[in-house]
């Protein structure tokens, strides 16, 4: 910056006086995302500064989220030296957020309006590292809770923005897993120098947050096959450069509904913690045919049914004899039909059992789904030992009728000798 001072040759006045400041900070911010950081950061900041980002006021109409990656000031009761400053509205006569200072990252935060204010202020002694956050807008970011749902990449399916930084968080019931189906996905293709995903790309993490395991990272254009959190949670992020842009993606995402699934020679034993589905009765849960219906025992909803019933039916797959039958779960709320169905499976030589989601939210993709469980646990109840101990009696009888029927033949065939 210059500043250029000239005078003519008449008329003189008094002049002016100005100061400034190396560290200037704050300003205006109107973008879908974005990045902040306080003077100098990951330096110590400077003392006796104050800095205003007013976040919002371009046309966006929704909420504000700011996310902390980094946070290390002067602490101190009541926040009364050095901190941070939360304001829901572009300015400070607007409800406050919430004050921080010391090393804690502030929690997640989200306005309730569209537009967010942040005053950063230092005293004159003791600093700290600063801070860095993350702020997401409009359709940049969403927080979804339902057990199936669908987005896109903003302005999907014209080309995105560039400098986007946005989150999607998928937060089911626990014991649930989230499976991701990816519909569409064009953004900018691989590096040339590196083959990596460098520049545009959308990642997944387990868990909710960056800090979480990669489950995969994504670029270019893709057949992808679908994506299984190993918790309740996923989070998926996309990043954008300042170089090109494509038409971005569209997702579908089903909560995968936890389960225990055994077999024996000639039973199928299903149970599902009542927690998962605590807002179905137990007539939505059925195998085959609605007469197969769940029973409530304790904190469990139980399926114990032999093969010749509930639609089972005897394939050969592999050349292995399998016994298969589908498990419903309805969810459908009034005119709008919503069932879940599961292909359970049991190879009784084995007795190996699995469960497969074949369809959710859309079924015509849902057909892609790979096996989902083997005998698939879950962190609630355990099967009784004297209920796994009942599911051994089939074997028993089995194996009983085999011996008396190989008796009954020797005793015919020592008849007819002594004939």
């Amino acid at each position: 910056m210059a500043v250029v001072f000239r005078s003519d040759r008449h008329v003189a006045k008094h002049g002016f006086a100005a100061a400034y400041r190396k560290d200037a900070c704050g300003g205006q911010l109107t973008g879908l995302s974005g990045e902040i950081t306080s003077p100098r950061y990951p330096e110590s900041y400077p003392n006796d500064a104050e800095c205003r980002w007013s976040i919002g006021g371009a046309g966006g109409g929704g909420p504000l989220t700011l996310v902390f990656a980094d946070f290390q000031m002067e602490g101190g009761q009541g926040c009364g030296f050095d901190y941070v400053a939360l304001f829901d509205g572009p300015t400070v006569a607007a409800p406050g957020l919430g004050r921080y200072c010391g090393s804690a990252r502030p929690p997640r935060t989200v306005s309730s309006t569209p537009h967010l204010l942040i005053v950063f202020k230092s005293d004159f002694n003791i600093g700290g590292r600063g801070f860095k956050a993350h702020f997401y807008s409009g359709e940049c970011q969403e927080v979804f809770t339902t057990i199936k749902g669908n987005f896109s990449s903003p302005q999907y399916p014209y080309f995105y923005p560039n400098n986007l930084k946005c989150q999607w968080s998928i937060h089911l019931p626990l014991g649930y897993r989230v499976k991701v189906f990816f519909l569409d996905m064009e953004l900018e293709g691989r590096s040339s120098l590196t083959g990596g995903c460098d520049y545009d790309h959308l990642s997944a993490f387990d868990g909710g947050t960056e800090n979480g395991s990669l489950l995969g990272r994504w670029c270019g254009r893709e057949s992808l096959a679908p994506v299984t959190s190993r918790s309740n949670r996923l989070l998926l992020v996309l990043h954008t450069d300042r170089d090109m842009a494509q038409r971005g993606f569209s997702i579908s995402y089903v909560g995968v509904v936890p389960m225990n699934v055994s077999c024996t020679r000639t039973d199928f034993h299903i149970q599902i913690p009542v927690q998962s589905l605590a807002q179905l009765e137990r007539n939505r849960i059925y195998l085959g045919t609605p007469s197969c219906a769940a029973q409530v025992v304790g904190r469990n909803f139980k399926i114990h049914t032999r093969f010749d019933t509930c639609g089972t039916e005897s394939q050969r797959r592999n050349n292995t004899s399998v016994i298969v039958s589908t498990l419903y779960i309805d969810f459908s709320v009034g005119d709008q039909e919503d069932i879940h169905q599961y292909e359970v499976q049991c190879e009784p030589k084995k007795k190996e059992a699995s469960v497969t989601l074949i369809a959710g939210p859309d079924p015509s993709r849902l057909s892609q789904a790979e096996n989902l469980v083997d005998a698939q646990k879950w962190d609630g109840e355990a099967i009784d030992a004297h209920e796994i101990k009942s599911q051994d009696t089939s074997d028993i009888v089995f194996i009983s009728i085999c011996i008396l029927a190989g008796l009954l033949m020797v005793i015919a065939v020592v008849g007819l000798v002594l004939l």
